[in-house]
């Protein structure tokens, strides 16, 4: 399964908007230059974001984005499906009992696919932005960037 840009870039916006929230709103154009990304696709996105009762936008001067609830209560997969990033493995319709071979049936590997699209969501369920925020989700790339960060520290030498 690929993700497409438009999922991955709005989780990657919520988290930014997770990661700088305050009382007040957060300027869309600041999490385009900080996330670098396309402030007119930010604003697509963030429309549909608004319409699922994700986001709540302040109009005016100061205006932006706040999250509708708290970082810890907003799953990614629900930013992934308010965005119509369907999370699917399977070439066959979802939930049409026909399969996508040429005679409807459906393949051999069909409900091993489907499976794997059921766990993902599942997963995608279970992580908050307030856990990405807060890195509870390094997989073996991430501890591996941090190992690195580490060690370019400065060592410093207690004096004698």
């Amino acid at each position: 399964m690929k993700l497409s840009t438009k999922g991955r870039y709005a989780v990657m916006a919520m988290v930014d908007l997770a990661a700088n929230a305050s009382d007040k709103p957060v300027a869309l154009s600041d999490v385009a230059d900080r996330q670098d990304i396309s402030l007119s696709y930010l604003e697509q996105l963030f429309g549909k974001l608004r319409k699922a009762g994700l986001v709540n936008s302040v109009r005016g001067p100061g205006g932006g984005y706040l999250l509708a609830h708290g970082s810890a209560d907003t799953r990614v997969a629900d930013i992934i499906m308010a965005v119509d990033e369907p999370i699917q493995t399977t070439r066959c319709t979802p939930g049409s009992p026909e399969g996508c071979q040429s005679d409807r049936a459906r393949c051999l590997t069909h409900d091993l696919w489907e499976e794997l699209g059921n766990q993902i969501y599942m997963y995608l369920s279970s992580v908050s932005l307030q856990d990405v925020v807060d890195k509870r989700v390094l997989g073996t790339a991430g501890r591996l960037y941090q190992q690195e960060r580490q060690s370019e520290r400065p060592v410093s030498i207690p004096a004698e």
